[in-house]
């Protein structure tokens, strides 16, 4: 096994009386992409921050092991040292509307105190990287939404980093715009860049991530290779099931042909190693419409963590 890049050890990370962080271990090797997914409140983003330096655990470790230095890097104790070699997108946008797209990318290298000629040499690149070499004159404001998120990804890029930290990138857009900033991202990880990813699109998740993290009120309850974990915690066939009358079937005698069966409002979730008896049944059915499909990192996501709906804390 290569030599990862990040540990994190047993963090814990307490807001009053409750735990945003609790127990958590995890490693990023170089080259891989780890997905960290869970519902709102899990701890998603208090992880990054606390790898950032951002945010300091109360108990454990984060840990960097990057080439250059004879001895592990530790958070917060070395973050300057550490945040040289990282790259970062938040949430938030945190683009400068006053500065050029162009600029916005040479003011960000002069952070890392990068020589001028060096920053001009990366730009032209990191715009062509983002697609916005037409709009390097153009401010954040003039831009879509799409445009800035991979204006931030190319900002992350400007010290090569070689761990980038991505939390939630492409919350809000549209699906081409999502498309294209995977696309991106995909380059990223052909050359070797490590990523750690926050996201609540599992098909982001399962595009882009070699392992996942599934966290749920500050811990860890499970963690494996996407494929994996879907084989590991899921019958393999779903049958989704909805209509006038769907409901009702839920404790009807055909649910017993299923291994397991769950509702969400009219829906029903029949999951089955071999559903041609079920779909034999509910063919006799035409007021109802029926979806044959392999379970999904979806199913695995709210098997593990819960149909109910949560409100941001």
């Amino acid at each position: 096994m290569p030599t990862p890049l990040l540990q994190a050890d047993r963090l814990y990370k307490r807001y009053g009386t409750s735990l945003a962080v609790e127990d958590l271990s995890f490693e990023i090797a170089p080259g891989e992409c780890l997905g960290v997914i869970g519902p709102n409140g899990a701890g998603k983003t208090t992880t990054i921050r606390a790898c950032l330096g951002l945010t300091l655990p109360d108990a454990g470790t984060i840990r960097y092991l990057l080439p250059g230095y004879d001895r592990p890097l530790q958070m917060p104790r070395d973050a300057l040292a550490v945040k040289a070699q990282l790259g970062v997108v938040s949430q938030s946008d945190t683009l400068d509307p006053d500065f050029s797209c162009a600029e916005n990318l040479e003011v960000y290298g002069r952070y890392f105190g990068l020589a001028r000629a060096e920053i001009a040499a990366r730009v032209p690149a990191l715009l062509e990287f983002a697609a916005l070499t037409h709009k390097a004159q153009a401010k954040p404001g003039e831009l879509s939404g799409g445009m800035r998120r991979r204006l931030s990804l190319a900002r992350a890029l400007v010290n090569d980093p070689r761990l980038l930290l991505l939390d939630e990138p492409t919350t809000g857009l549209d699906p081409q715009a999502r498309h294209l900033m995977w696309e991106r991202l995909q380059r990223l990880l052909q050359q070797g860049k490590s990523i750690l990813l926050t996201t609540h699109f599992m098909d982001e998740a399962e595009r882009l991530c070699s392992r996942l993290l599934v966290i749920d009120h500050g811990r860890k309850i499970a963690e494996g290779r996407p494929r994996a974990l879907i084989a590991e915690h899921l019958e393999p066939e779903v049958v989704e099931v909805y209509g006038v009358g769907a409901a009702a079937l839920r404790d009807a005698p055909l649910a017993a042909l299923a291994a397991r069966v769950e509702q969400s409002g009219e829906t029903l979730f029949f999951y089955t190693r071999d559903a041609r008896p079920l779909l034999a049944q509910l063919a006799a059915m035409p007021q109802l419409r029926t979806l044959h499909r392999p379970a999904n990192l979806e199913d695995l996501f709210l098997k593990l963590t819960g149909r109910q709906i949560r409100e941001d804390s």
